[in-house]
């Protein structure tokens, strides 16, 4: 039986991204560190196991537990296909715009016969030290008769302070990183949510998924 988004969406632990932070429904916080790929067969012996030594020292130092997620999706060549026939359009010599021609069939039938797949290498890090509430529950009894405002300011005040360690936690995966040779950069909050709806829809080229 199919479900709508919005019964889906209950399936989802999460409450909110706020500046690039997932705030999850528990109030555990999590941030999305995306990693460039090493291609080792391009490597020496020596270079590889010096890379593998090093990637093991890295995750040997961590004194909390992190997740590797690798999203794989099948390449839209679409959009490349499309500029190159705007090219042919306005090609004006005849031998260009026959060979323009044949390389977009080319293009066509070779990504017909076989899938060309992207790989992306996401780190999750966790911060779930402290549960943070955004209703007045845990709030109204540590502040009794604070008003609203106040209340607001106080859950500022907390998210800030636990974002604060999460970010120091990613300056440690994105400095290890680097020594492997790894490049690597914490994801937005457009970019996350962007993460989140090709999760969610496979199916789907573009689009935002909307969180309540």
């Amino acid at each position: 039986m199919a479900l709508n988004a919005k019964a889906t969406q209950e399936f989802v632990p999460i409450k909110e991204v706020r500046d690039g932070v997932i705030v999850l429904k528990d109030g555990g916080l999590r941030a999305i560190v995306l990693a460039n790929s090493v291609n080792l067969s391009l490597k020496s012996d020596d270079e590889q196991k010096a890379t593998i030594l090093q990637f093991q020292n890295f995750l040997n130092t961590l004194d909390f537990a992190i997740q590797i997620s690798v999203q794989s999706r099948r390449l839209d060549i679409r959009p490349y296909l499309t500029l190159l026939e705007d090219r042919e359009k306005v090609q004006s010599e005849p031998l260009l715009k026959l060979q323009t021609k044949e390389y977009i069939e080319f293009i066509r039938k070779f990504t017909e016969d076989v899938s060309i797949m992207t790989k992306s290498f996401f780190i999750v890090v966790p911060y779930t030290h402290t549960v943070l509430k955004s209703d007045s529950g845990i709030l109204k009894r540590l502040f009794g008769g604070k008003s609203a405002e106040e209340i607001k300011m106080a859950s500022q005040e907390d998210f800030e302070e636990k974002r604060s360690q999460l970010e120091e936690r990613v300056s440690v995966i994105e400095q290890g990183l680097n020594r492997c040779g790894i490049k690597s950069a914490q994801l937005g909050t457009e970019e996350v949510v962007e993460v989140f709806y090709k999760v969610f829809n496979p199916g789907e080229v573009e689009g935002k998924i909307r969180l309540e």
